[in-house]
């Protein structure tokens, strides 16, 4: 029996896809991830909220973050706890996660706080229905351990609820923001500290990302027409040293349906002082046949940077590690355009574009990371930063 994990309020479903309780996953490597994140932006680029939310089951923390950003401005709240013995909590200090109709409404949480001084209750409402990316699948350089394997979907919606900061409280109407969010798991990059007795990759988040050039655009965003027809696209691409590793895109129709796109020709513009984007075109060759043209236009100065988050660390801190029972912490920066706060939030961020493609037009968010110098885009190594 000592080979059995516990039993939990979960095994009472009939749910179960390995011969062991929902105490224990398939695999035991530690960087196994469940991950929740979600970002709601005003249209007109003023504002932005963010919420992530990770379960590390073999790690025994769940961790989580919460972000508004007003203009140039950023409070972040982070939380981390231990696991307990019911999975179905799926909150950790001030911050919570609530399923209310599956694949098409959930709730994210931020209560109000010692750390800083924001709250939001935020619902969401799908506009579209869930879709997959391409499997993430990624082996270390060496060609031995395989370090990301992971599935992911995404969802289209719009929020509804409230948000404080300052003291100031703001309803939100949905007519004037939209919202994503995505649902992952599997075994992830940048989990946890780097191991001193592991050979250290370059790989996302590893000691050694960011020496070389390395490009990241990340994109989900829908279309209206004007006759009120809707789809949907979504894009993740990543190279270094110009050669593509992983381009993951579709076209998503209301009904269910995708139409792969074959290849993505970014053709955007960016700030070299600031790496932030300016605008430009996305280029996408359709597996099918024909090609779509989407013009890209960067709303507003807002957007959450996703470093304060963990991603790809924050002063010192990474996704899963284990900090105790119960920690909550969280700062605010005044000016996410100050060269030095870039140096230690990153440049990643989700930045609210506004796009049209022939007489359609619609809203979405981009997060990019431009690394190492890229002449044909104006950007020098000297202003180069991850």
């Amino acid at each position: 029996m000592e080979d059995i994990g516990m039993i939990t309020a979960l095994d009472e479903h009939l749910n179960h896809q390995i011969v062991d309780t929902f105490a224990s996953v398939s695999t035991s490597e530690q960087s196994w991830t469940e991950k929740i994140w979600t970002a709601i932006v005003r249209k007109d680029g003023t504002m932005g909220v963010d919420f992530g939310l990770g379960r590390y089951h073999n790690r025994g923390v769940l961790d989580g973050w919460a972000a508004i950003s007003r203009g140039s401005e950023q409070w972040t709240v982070r939380a981390n706890r231990e696991l307990r013995d019911d999975p179905l909590v799926t909150e950790a200090g001030p911050l919570s996660y609530e399923v209310i109709e599956p694949l098409r409404q959930v709730r994210f949480a931020c209560a109000a706080n010692d750390q800083q001084p924001i709250a939001y209750d935020i619902t969401f409402t799908s506009e579209m229905p869930p879709f997959f990316e391409d499997r993430h699948k990624q082996r270390e350089k060496d060609g031995f351990r395989i370090g990301s394997d992971v599935i992911r979907y995404h969802q289209i919606g719009t929020p509804s609820g409230w948000i404080e900061v300052e003291g100031e409280r703001i309803e939100i109407n949905p007519e004037e923001w939209t919202q994503y969010r995505d649902h992952s798991w599997g075994t992830r990059l940048d989990v946890g500290a780097h191991n001193a007795d592991v050979r250290p990759t370059s790989d996302f988040g590893d000691v050694k990302f960011g020496q070389g050039e390395f490009v990241l655009i990340w994109s989900p965003f829908m279309l209206v027409s004007p006759s009120g027809e809707k789809v949907a696209y979504h894009m993740y691409f990543q190279s270094k040293q110009g050669r593509i590793f992983y381009s993951s895109g579709y076209r998503n129709n209301p009904d269910g349906t995708q139409e792969k796109i074959a290849r993505v020709r970014p053709e955007l513009r960016f700030d070299d002082r600031t790496r932030r984007l300016l605008g430009g075109r996305l280029h996408f060759d359709m597996l099918q046949g024909g090609s779509h043209t989407i013009e890209v236009e960067v709303v507003g100065t807002s957007g959450v940077h996703l470093g304060p988050g963990l991603y790809l660390g924050f002063d010192g801190r990474k996704h899963g590690s284990w900090h105790g029972p119960l920690t909550v912490e969280g700062e605010k920066f005044d000016d996410t355009l100050d060269r030095k706060t870039l140096e230690r939030i990153r440049q990643l961020r989700d930045c609210p574009i506004k796009v049209t493609e022939g007489d359609w037009t619609g809203y979405g968010i981009m997060e990019t990371i431009i690394h190492g110098a890229h002449p044909e885009l104006g950007l020098t190594a000297e202003n180069s930063l991850v």
